[in-house]
């Protein structure tokens, strides 16, 4: 059984989502963009003060137990030129992160993974930065096209790119517990729904140069961190195993434990838009007090999740800081 310790406080803050919004009202215990920009005393709108959404994700994760506060870097979005401008918009300091986790190895998650670093190394003194990255994240990928033709990711960078960069590099298959164990690191998600499938189309470079079928994106992780008297709350970046794959899978990693809430991107848009009512239908099972659907959730799985869950679903912008 994992020693996952319990976080008296978690932050989230959005550093990178397809999304951005600041009009349309919260809960009491998420921030807007726009407040923050307030809060921090400006008093001026423009867009060169204003977040950029993109597609891709990145979060930064902190949570606190007594006197111990650590952060980490939940991917790093598709460029560092978004991220770093929204770090710098949003007034962050890069200098508090602990450490960097690739959720999986797709170019809209790992493309600012260099600049991030660079960025926390400025703000740290030089130190290096504990990067958690999973060995199947750097094969070559690629989108096989309804004609017929493969349309290349670009590549997350290898392992010895990050350590050049100043990464300790971390790999793992297998759940873990990381920083003063405020943080779970899922390893390999079990596949248990008869519905979720992965990322049809999906194609891998093998090493005799041909494309080979690749839907199952085996390297996804999620991070998981428990709430003093609410329970477990699940980062679930992209969701290529499925969101509810991910929230069994949490709850078997620490059985007994209420879930509180799932956040990140739940790929239920384009050719995955048929899950949407079995995943909803699924999501029944948990009880969930917060649904922050993000990045590649798709307008019509958030139509779909408002619908059902009603006050429980907050959905992502960039710029939104969550408080659990």
């Amino acid at each position: 059984m994992l020693a996952l310790a319990t976080a008296e406080r978690v932050e989230v803050l959005v550093l990178v989502d397809n999304a951005t919004d600041f009009l349309s009202t919260s809960p009491e215990h998420v921030e807007g963009e726009l407040s923050r920009f307030w809060r921090r005393g400006s008093r001026l709108l423009a867009g060169d003060l204003i977040c950029c959404a993109a597609h891709g994700f990145s979060c930064a994760i902190t949570a606190t137990a007594g006197a111990t506060t650590r952060t980490l870097l939940f991917d790093a979005g598709p460029e560092g030129a978004v991220l770093l401008r929204n770090i710098e918009r949003l007034g962050y300091e890069m200098g508090g992160i602990d450490a960097l986790f690739l959720s999986h190895g797709h170019w809209d998650h790992a493309g600012g993974m260099i600049d991030a670093l660079a960025a926390i190394r400025r703000a740290n003194g030089g130190r290096e930065v504990t990067t958690y990255m999973h060995p199947g994240m750097y094969r070559h990928r690629a989108m096989r096209a309804p004609d017929g033709t493969m349309r290349p990711f670009a590549d997350v960078p290898d392992a010895a790119t990050l350590e050049r960069h100043g990464a300790r590099v971390v790999h793992t298959t297998a759940p873990q517990t990381v920083l003063d164990d405020l943080f779970l690191v899922s390893g390999e998600i079990a596949r248990t729904t008869s519905f979720e499938k992965g990322l049809p189309g999906q194609h891998a470079l093998a090493d005799d140069g041909t494309w080979q079928p690749d839907p199952l994106v085996i390297d996804e992780r999620f991070v998981a961190v428990r709430v003093k008297n609410k329970g477990t709350f699940v980062f679930s970046a992209c969701s290529h195993a499925g969101v509810v794959n991910a929230l069994r899978h949490a709850k078997a990693l620490l059985p007994g434990e209420p879930l509180h809430g799932v956040m990140g991107g739940f790929h239920l848009a384009g050719t995955t838009e048929g899950l949407i009512p079995e995943t909803v239908a699924a999501l029944n099972d948990f009880d969930l007090s917060l649904i922050a659907p993000a990045h590649c959730t798709g307008w019509r799985a958030v139509g779909a999740l408002a619908a059902a869950f009603g006050a429980a679903v907050v959905p992502s912008a960039v710029g939104k800081t969550y408080r659990l």
